[in-house]
């Protein structure tokens, strides 16, 4: 591996040096960051004493990678974690301090963690009444989102550091509409303090109490201070750009009982402000090293890549990059321009399948676009795998229900689960057979799903029922495989019932993964079914306390998912970087991964997606951060959003092409998705870049 001198240098430095490393995307930080903990393992340091902290877990990826590596020695095993991780550690292993402190009814009890579903499945148990009485009647939004945003307020709290009561009167002095609409954030904070004293009733512990408890009563303890100074001697904390103030006060507090840290620092980034990510008080860490680097040279974009970046740059918000203005070449940057969308995707499938002639990598090409609707995920990837070319996606906001696979068990589990009295329409039990059955087209299952699936008694009649002329139509390979799923389902209902999750286990095991099923060979449809396993087993112990039997909890489950909760992060979804296939995700997404490919696809450049936030009307970004000061009487207005936006997109569209290696491909089209014209901020912004560099 190449490194050069100040990266050496840093690596190799001695075993009580405390350094801020910052630079742009591309340069080499995290490889510091991986070689420095090779380093001090090599140099004796013990495992367990080196602490890597991440905001996000995907982005220890690299760091793992070293760790799982045979040339990794005997000398435990490094930690690696994000704050609200550690966090939680310290409350389940201290919880009779915890517990005490914080004010939970039942002291003597267990405490129950929350994921961001199950949080989500609590919230609508408090919050479905209050709508019936006339909360929020004023705003039309889905209920999901509903639940999602006002959780959202209670993180941002315990990230930033302000009391949860606060919330309404942040978010209210941030409105200047309709008067009548400030009775939704009066609204919101009933729902979170109703959800909190709830939480402390039941021993629930969500993101956001967990972290407050770690906070307010768990690091002032001396006994829980102790313990983590003298387990942790060496820091390495990445990205902190992304991460919470909370997270900075707490190393800023830390940072003296260290024996050596490396800070690493991303400049122009903070991607993750939606989340509570503060760039700012993590710049501020710098002034707790007496050794400050700063890395330059980018290991992954080409000079003509960094000049399109700083001109891009300049144009759209000329105040956050001093980088000169250099020419780029012409080819570095290519574009169709198509009247109507399909065109558009006929055309990026033809680029990148002469890409991939040309010798291109598929794990080299991402298609990025600002929201990756399910209108658009289907038509480019089937477009993609109808010419034979690799492709996978990657949207973490998607939820589990849209998936194909997750239907398909669910319809099956419906079934197997008379009891539910859950009945799934012709449609959804024909897919499901489409689904579970290898090779079954859904013309063939919608004529078998009308002759053996009776809704009303939830039952399916036996394949050898069928008139001979409609058995030979259907086929007897695909009536043999039916009659394995049917009598498998028949004799699941003799037995016990067992857990939801266990349900899913045994189905997928002993019948959907075996040759002939539909899931057999499909590692997209397995992975999901992964996911979906995880989150029910979670479901099922949150749910631990509410002396719940198995057969009302995977009800339950069914209902909640049927509302939309989006599911908690798995990393098994992340962890697909082997994979030779074109990428398709949103574009914060990919930024989030952390990994760099040869040519970058950006579709709808003309949207107002690229630029504009998401419509929150419960939340707020800027208005829940600490930089935010009211004091002055100033209120958020349209120019404060427009200049946020530019700053945004700035950090956006460098932080992407940072992250590419040779080429980048603008598909232009004049009706965007919706069939609108699209003249976007971007767009504009390209078409001065262009504009110039003829100049």
């Amino acid at each position: 591996m190449y490194l050069n001198k100040l990266q050496h240098d840093i690596i190799t430095a001695p075993l009580d040096a405390r350094i801020f490393l910052s630079g742009p995307a591309g340069c080499g930080k995290t490889t510091v960051g991986v070689e420095r903990m090779r380093y001090l393992l090599e140099e004796g340091v013990y495992g367990e004493s080196i602490l890597v902290l991440t905001p996000q877990r995907t982005l220890q990826e690299p760091y793992q990678e070293i760790l799982r590596s045979p040339e990794v020695g005997a000398g435990g095993q490094v930690t690696l974690a994000t704050v609200g991780g550690l966090a939680r550690r310290m409350v389940d292993l201290f919880w009779p301090i915890a517990t005490e402190a914080a004010g939970f009814a039942n002291p003597e009890e267990p405490p129950v963690f929350l994921t961001l579903e199950t949080a989500q499945y609590y919230m609508a148990h408090l919050v479905r009444p209050l709508l019936d009485e006339g909360y929020f009647e004023s705003l039309t939004i889905n209920r999901n989102r509903l639940y999602s945003q006002v959780i959202d307020n209670l993180n941002k709290a315990a990230a930033i550091g302000f009391p949860h009561t606060q919330i309404g009167e942040r978010l209210d002095k941030a409105w200047l509409g309709d008067p009548s609409q400030r009775r939704i954030y009066q609204d919101t904070q009933d729902c979170a303090n109703r959800f909190r004293e709830y939480c402390l009733e039941h021993n629930l512990l969500d993101f956001s109490l967990q972290l407050e408890i770690f906070w307010d009563h768990l690091w002032g303890n001396p006994i829980v201070q102790d313990y983590l100074t003298r387990t942790y001697r060496h820091l390495i904390y990445d990205n902190l750009e992304e991460d919470i103030p909370r997270a900075h006060d707490l190393i800023k507090e830390w940072m003296p009982d260290f024996d050596s840290a490396l800070l690493i620092y991303d400049e122009n980034a903070g991607y993750r402000r939606f989340l509570g990510a503060d760039p700012e008080t993590a710049w501020r860490l710098s002034e707790l090293c007496p050794t400050q680097a700063s890395l330059h040279d980018s290991f992954v974009a080409s000079e003509d890549i960094l000049a399109l970046s700083n001109s891009l740059a300049n144009v759209i918000n000329p105040t956050i990059t001093n980088a000169p203005l250099n020419g780029f070449r012409e080819g570095v940057l290519q574009y169709a321009d198509a009247h109507f969308y399909p065109e558009l995707l006929d055309w990026l499938t033809e680029e990148i399948a002469t890409l991939l002639e040309e010798g291109i990598e598929a794990a080299d090409i991402v298609v990025l676009a600002p929201y990756l609707s399910d209108a658009l995920r289907f038509s480019l990837m089937h477009r993609l795998e109808t010419r034979g070319i690799p492709v996978r996606s990657h949207r973490p906001s998607r939820s589990l229900r849209d998936e194909p696979a997750t239907q398909s068990l669910l319809t099956l589990a419906a079934l197997a689960h008379p009891q539910w009295g859950i009945r799934p329409s012709e449609f959804d039990v024909a897919y499901a057979l489409m689904q579970a059955i290898d090779g079954l087209d859904l013309i063939r299952a919608n004529l078998l799903t009308k002759i053996v699936y009776r809704a009303r008694d939830l039952a399916l009649s036996p394949f050898d029922g069928i008139k001979p002329e409609i058995q030979e139509r259907i086929t007897y390979v695909f009536g043999g495989r039916y009659t394995q799923l049917r009598e498998w389902l028949l004799s699941y209902q003799e037995q016990d019932v067992v857990p939801f999750d266990h349900f899913l286990r045994k189905l997928f095991g002993e019948i959907l993964s075996q040759p002939g099923f539909g899931f057999h060979r499909d590692l997209d449809s397995a992975r999901v079914a992964a996911s979906l396993i995880e989150s029910v087993k979670k479901f099922r112990w949150a749910m631990a306390s509410a002396d719940t039997d198995a057969l009302t909890l995977g009800r339950e489950y069914i209902d909640m998912l049927s509302e939309g909760v989006i599911a908690a992060q798995y990393l098994g979804a992340w962890k697909m970087e082997e994979e030779n296939a074109v990428l398709v995700a949103p574009a914060y997404t990919f930024l989030m991964q952390n990994r760099a490919v040869a040519v970058q696809f950006w579709l709808n450049p003309g949207s107002d997606g690229w630029v504009e936030r998401l419509f929150q009307p419960l939340t707020h970004p800027y208005v829940l951060s600490r930089s935010w000061d009211n004091a002055d009487g100033h209120y958020w207005t349209d120019a404060d959003d427009v200049l946020a936006n530019q700053e945004t997109l700035a950090r956006l569209t460098t932080g992407l092409l940072r992250r590419c290696k040779e080429r980048l491909y603008l598909g232009l089209s004049e009706l965007g998705e919706s069939g609108f014209e699209q003249r976007g901020v971007l767009l504009k912004a390209f078409q001065r870049v262009l504009q110039d560099s003829r100049e």
